[in-house]
C-alpha cells in the first residue's frame, strides 16, 4: 500500500486560495474515483472536489472556514501501488476542530410570587371596599390571593393592577429560553457577502439617488405581451424592461457601464453590457450574470433571468456564470419597499434598485387620477460619477420606462 496526497488544484484564474466549506469524507472512509471528498469556496463559486483515485482516507487537512493556498494538501488516501506524492510532504493532521460555544442562558432573579392572605378565609374574608371587590370580581381577581397595601391589610385598587402585572410577567424558564444565545462561525458564502459588503464600503464613496416614475403604460404593455405570449416564451416581469431600457441609456454614459480598478488607476469601461442580477438564494446573496445583455430582446432576458436565478438557487451556476457583471440590477420584489440604498457590487461602479410598484392618487392638471407608481433606487461611485451625471442617467431611463415604445424604437 502507498500514500497519495490530493492538493488543492489551481480552480480558477487568479485564483490563490479557497475557503473549506464543507467535508463530504473522514479519516477510515473509503473512496471511488470521482468521489466528492470537499467542496472549497472562491471569490467566484463553490467548487466540488473530487477524488482522482480508488482508496481509503487516512487524513484530512484543515477545518471549515479555513482558507488553503493553492497547492496545499487537502486530503491524504491510503492506495494499492505507488503513491503520487509521498507521506512525508503532508503536514500535520488536522487540529481538532473548535466546538461552537453553547448557548449562555441568562436567568433573571425570580420574582417573589404574591402570598395568599393569612386572615383570609370563609369566615375572614380579605378586607375590600364594595367597588374594589366589584373591579376584582369584573377582571376575575381572586381577592384572597392579593396582597393588600391598605389599613390593617385592605386591598386598594393599585394592589390589583399590581397583582394582574405581576401575574402577567413570564416565568423564570420562559426568560431563560428568550435570552439564550446561539453563536454560528460566519463561514462559505456568508462570510464572502461580508467581506465583499465590507470592502465595497470601506473603498467606494457612494452617491445615492433616487427617482419616481410612472409604469402605468410599461404595465398595460408587460400585461399585453404576456396575455398574447407564445406557449415557448417565460413570463415577463418589470426586470427585462429596466434591462432594456438600461443598455439603451448606457452607450450615453460610458463611465457608468465599468469596473474600476482603484488599486492600478485604471477604469475600465466595456461596450458590451453584462447585467449582474443579485439574487437571493438559501445560502445567501449571489449575482449570477447575463452576458451581452445588450444584444438579447425582452423575452430572450427574461429566459436568462429565469435559467440564471434558478440555477444560482439550486446550485449549479458554472463560475463564469457568477462573475464578470459591468453593473448591477437589485431588486426585492413584493419587499421592494419605497427606498433602498444599495450597495455598489465592487469593482463596479453602479447598481440600479428597483422598489415595490404601487397604485396612488396622482394629480394630473385639473384631475386627480390612480397610476402605477415605482421608485428607482440607484448608488454610484462618486470618485468616478458625478452627481450630474448620476441624475442625468437615471432621468433617461425614467423617461424610456414612462414612455415604454422608445425601448423599442431604434
Amino acid at each position: 500500500m502507498a500514500t497519495f496526497i490530493f492538493r488543492l488544484p489551481d480552480v480558477g484564474e487568479g485564483v490563490a486560495e479557497a475557503e473549506i466549506v464543507a467535508w463530504h469524507v473522514k479519516p477510515g472512509d473509503r473512496v471511488s474515483e470521482d468521489q466528492s471528498l470537499v467542496d472549497v469556496m472562491t471569490d467566484k463559486a463553490t467548487v466540488d472536489m473530487t477524488s482522482p483515485v480508488d482508496g481509503v482516507v487516512r487524513a484530512i487537512h484543515g477545518e471549515i472556514g479555513a482558507s488553503v493556498a493553492v497547492g496545499s494538501p487537502l486530503v491524504e488516501l491510503e492506495i494499492a501501488g505507488e503513491a503520487d506524492a509521498p507521506a512525508g510532504q503532508a503536514p500535520e493532521a488536522e487540529a481538532e476542530a473548535e466546538t461552537p460555544a453553547e448557548p449562555i442562558p441568562a436567568t433573571p432573579p425570580s420574582l417573589p410570587a404574591a402570598e395568599p392572605r393569612a386572615t383570609a378565609g370563609a369566615h375572614n374574608p380579605p378586607l375590600a371596599s364594595p367597588s374594589t371587590r366589584r373591579r376584582a370580581k369584573e377582571r376575575g381577581i381572586p381577592l384572597d390571593q392579593v396582597r393588600g397595601s391598605g389599613p390593617n391589610g385592605r386591598i386598594l385598587v393599585e394592589d390589583l393592577d399590581s397583582f394582574v402585572a405581576q401575574r402577567s410577567l413570564p416565568s423564570p424558564a420562559a426568560a431563560k429560553a428568550r435570552d439564550a444565545i446561539t453563536e454560528t462561525r460566519i463561514i462559505g458564502l456568508r462570510r464572502k457577502i461580508a467581506e465583499k459588503m465590507q470592502d465595497a464600503k470601506r473603498r467606494i464613496p457612494h452617491i445615492a439617488y433616487v427617482e419616481e416614475c410612472d409604469l402605468t403604460e410599461l404595465e398595460a404593455l408587460r400585461g399585453t405581451l404576456n396575455e398574447h405570449r407564445l406557449d415557448d416564451q417565460p413570463k415577463l416581469t418589470l426586470l427585462p424592461f429596466l434591462i432594456r431600457a438600461m443598455v439603451r441609456v448606457l452607450p450615453e454614459f460610458p463611465q457608468i457601464n465599468a469596473r474600476y480598478d482603484d488599486e492600478g488607476g485604471l477604469l475600465r469601461a466595456y461596450e458590451a453590457v453584462h447585467v449582474g442580477i443579485a439574487t437571493q438564494t438559501p445560502g445567501g446573496l449571489m449575482v449570477p450574470v447575463i452576458r451581452n445583455a445588450d444584444q438579447l430582446d425582452v423575452w430572450q432576458i427574461a429566459r436568462e433571468i429565469t435559467r440564471l436565478s434558478k440555477a444560482a438557487r439550486d446550485g449549479s451556476a458554472a463560475r463564469e456564470e457568477l462573475s464578470g457583471s459591468t453593473i448591477t440590477i437589485t431588486s426585492l420584489g413584493p419587499l421592494g419597499g419605497v427606498v433602498t440604498t444599495p450597495v455598489i457590487n465592487h469593482p463596479e461602479v453602479a447598481i440600479i434598485g428597483p422598489n415595490k410598484l404601487i397604485e396612488r392618487p396622482i394629480v394630473s392638471g385639473s384631475f386627480v387620477t390612480v397610476r402605477k407608481m415605482m421608485n428607482i433606487s440607484s448608488s454610484f461611485d462618486h470618485r468616478i460619477v458625478d452627481g450630474y451625471d448620476a441624475a442625468s442617467f437615471i432621468q433617461r431611463l425614467k423617461r424610456l420606462l414612462e414612455h415604454p415604445a422608445l425601448i423599442f424604437m431604434s
